[in-house]
């Protein structure tokens, strides 16, 4: 009896230890003494104590933040840049066997990389073409993690730290641009103005009685306001032999220089 039971503890205890259950998202690397067997999951999977041992690998998405990197940028600007990095596993194989730890590796690639690339990088780049990096940050991090079995989905440029010099520089030259825009906008009304006031002239040469109707409309628009001033409209040929009669007087005066 008593060796029934030990036998019934001795197999549970295989069993227990035997039995895995990897999740959907996992996936078990099996070593067969020591050689690489096969790939098992998701589901139940028996290992064979003592024979066997296996390693679990997550196929989910990593998100692993890139830690602030001192770079300097081709143009010789000292920036504090950090990033974050969008991975997963596609060859658990590869990823066990190919590299000790695949996390720790993929971390410092994408640092060294984060530097190389960036210091080859003008400052406006860095500042304004944001997406064309990120793409070939991209591009070269996943060419070096394929070996492991691992796929680089995306890298993001996160925040540009500037120094305070720069920042104040960057400042002025923004202020600057905008006083700029606002001038040339300014002297675009300007012209376009006077080109209105010009083509305005030139109809009114044409059509005098044009200007008695705006001098009309004037006076009804400066009646409507709550003003003191009483406006007499007088026709300006009420004043022609006045004007005709001094005219005369002038070339008639002997003291005028303009008579001979």
């Amino acid at each position: 009896m008593n060796l029934t039971l030990y036998i019934l503890v001795v197999v549970a205890l295989f069993l227990f230890s035997a039995i895995k259950i990897l999740r959907e998202y996992e996936r078990g690397v099996i070593f067969l003494l020591g050689k690489f067997y096969k790939v098992k999951g998701p589901g139940l999977v028996i290992v064979i104590p003592g024979i066997q041992k296996m390693v679990k690998v997550s196929l989910r998405t990593v998100v692993m933040d890139v830690p602030p990197q001192d770079i300097i940028t081709k143009d010789n600007v000292t920036v504090k840049v950090n990033a974050v990095v969008y991975f997963r596993v596609m060859d658990p194989r590869k990823a066990i066997i190919e590299v000790e730890d695949f996390l720790y590796a993929t971390s410092q690639i994408c640092q060294t990389t984060l530097r190389s690339i960036l210091g080859q990088s003008q400052l406006d780049d860095l500042l304004s073409n944001r997406e064309e990096i990120n793409n070939h940050l991209q591009k070269v991090i996943d060419e070096q993690t394929e070996p492991w079995g691992i796929k680089v989905a995306n890298v993001e440029v996160k925040n540009v730290d500037l120094p305070q010099e720069m920042q104040r520089a960057l400042a002025k030259q923004a202020e600057a641009e905008r006083e700029r825009r606002a001038k040339v906008i300014h002297s675009l009304g300007e012209y376009e103005a006077a080109a209105k006031i010009g083509d305005a002239a030139d109809i009114i040469n044409q059509h005098p009685p044009a200007l008695q109707l705006r001098f009309l409309q004037t006076m009804v628009d400066i009646s409507t306001d709550q003003s003191t001033t009483t406006f007499f409209p007088l026709p300006i040929e009420l004043f022609g032999p006045f004007l005709k009669g001094l005219e005369s007087k002038g070339k008639n005066d002997p003291g005028n220089p303009g008579t001979a």
